[in-house]
């Protein structure tokens, strides 16, 4: 095996923990989602599954009338 061979079979595992590391470095789990914007995406959801609540209600009373 030549030292070429070796240089990349090793160039391989080096890349990937340098490329891992690099994805994991910028970001900060603590302050990646603040409790904030949370309730207020969840504010959003449940609101908009309300109102679609209410819009399959009137169509399933929709087709009940016609049938």
């Amino acid at each position: 095996m030549s030292w070429l061979s070796v240089l990349a079979l090793l160039i391989c595992p080096l890349m990937m923990i340098f490329c891992m590391k690099g994805m994991m470095g910028g970001h900060n789990h603590h302050d990646s989602h603040s409790s904030h914007d949370l309730n207020n995406k969840m504010k959003h959801l449940e609101a908009e599954n309300e109102k679609l609540r209410k819009e399959v209600d009137a169509l399933s009373s929709l087709v009940k009338k016609e049938s």
